[in-house]
């Protein structure tokens, strides 16, 4: 996790506030800063900053929900591994934020802020659009393979009785048919015993066990066909499945191959997706990261007033430290208030990254671990 944080400079050079805030952060092993290359953006009025503020807060929520969804897909497609490769230009996560460059070919510092936040937010929502639409392409496929799969290889219950059943097995003349019965294990015995008194008209002992997993068993039953819906009926009333056979269909052995191509089909869409998603992840986070740094921007103009006069930097706090951090970012950097400002709602509030509690300096957080 790291805060991107901006400190007021009130009559101290920028060197000074980064050596105070070395000295009372790092020095003391509460956390490790890095500066912020925060741009000299075009600023516009007042007004224009205010509502970007809000806009800012959506955006930026939007990205990092954006990415959360890319890390998801990474994980799904290549696990742990994979998303310990992900790369943001060429870096790791955590050391493209611990060095963090602004991109000013891609977005130009004096281009006016709401054309830089809706290029911003058509680069990530783009990333967001080819993701769903390559998700459900390999999804799709995935599901197209398991329905196969479980008709083929899957229990009793969902397997296609005509890839276990042989031809010689079914009895069919004008007037008798064989009929297919998936019973419990449980049950097998009380079938033994029952089945031949369901209804009328059941061949006696015609009854026999075609197949068998842990927990079913395939059982055949012959019946004169004009009680074939009664007996049905009567099936379902005892928990018995009564399956339908149909021979099966010349060119068996090319479905097997269609089946098989589709498991290859399945494997490439899912390396593709994971090449196109850790790509996609480098895209997604920079644009989240550089809407972040704006929003940070933004907020010290309205907390700090102008001209820009104000040191950024990252922060990262140490595990289980980030009390500590605060509490001594706040006594030293505070300007002696003694208590957080509380987000009223106000346009100021709507811009610190959904906190609930508002410190006396600029703090936005962002947090680079995965959780499924």
């Amino acid at each position: 996790m790291f805060w991107l944080i901006s400190l007021q400079l009130p009559n101290k050079r920028k060197d000074a506030i980064w050596e105070l805030l070395q000295e009372k952060t790092s020095a003391s092993a509460l956390g490790s800063n890095y500066k912020l290359d925060v741009p000299d953006l075009r600023i516009g009025t007042l007004d224009s900053l205010m509502a970007l503020s809000d806009e800012l807060s959506k955006t930026s929520n939007m990205m990092e929900a954006v990415v959360t969804k890319v890390k998801r897909q990474v994980n799904d497609a290549g696990g742990a591994k994979a998303l310990a490769s992900l790369k943001v230009e060429g870096a790791t996560t955590e050391a493209y934020v611990q060095r963090f460059k602004w991109d000013e070919a891609k977005f130009p510092a004096r281009r006016p802020l709401k054309e830089t936040v809706e290029k911003m937010t058509e680069l990530v929502g783009r990333v967001e659009d080819d993701l769903k639409i390559k998700s459900s392409e390999y999804n799709n496929l995935k599901s197209q393979l398991g329905q196969i799969t479980r008709k083929a290889q899957g229990s009793l219950a969902v397997r296609d009785v005509s890839l276990v059943v042989k031809p010689h097995q079914v009895i069919s003349t004008d007037h008798l048919t064989t009929l297919f019965v998936i019973v419990s294990k449980f049950a097998a015995k009380d079938w033994e015993e029952s089945y031949e008194k369901m209804c009328n008209f059941i061949v006696p002992r015609s009854s026999q066990m075609i197949a068998e997993d842990n927990e079913y068993v395939l059982m055949t039953v012959v019946l004169f066909k004009k009680v074939v819906d009664e007996f049905k009926a009567i099936a379902r009333t005892k928990g018995y499945q009564v399956r339908d056979y149909h021979a099966p269909a010349e060119g068996a052995d090319v479905s097997a191959a269609q089946t098989e191509q589709l498991r290859r089909d399945v494997e490439h869409k899912k390396v593709a997706l994971e090449h196109w998603s850790k790509t996609a992840y480098g895209e997604a986070f920079s644009g989240y990261m550089h809407v972040l740094v704006l929003r940070l921007f933004v907020e010290s103009i309205l907390r700090y007033g102008l001209p820009p006069s104000f040191q950024a930097a990252v922060v990262r706090p140490q595990e289980k430290a980030e009390n500590k951090l605060r509490a001594e970012l706040e006594k030293t950097f505070g300007g002696g208030k003694a208590q957080y400002w509380k987000d009223d709602g106000s346009n100021l509030g709507a811009g610190l990254v959904g906190d609930t509690e508002l410190y006396p300096y600029v703090s936005l957080t962002l947090n680079t671990e995965y959780s499924a």
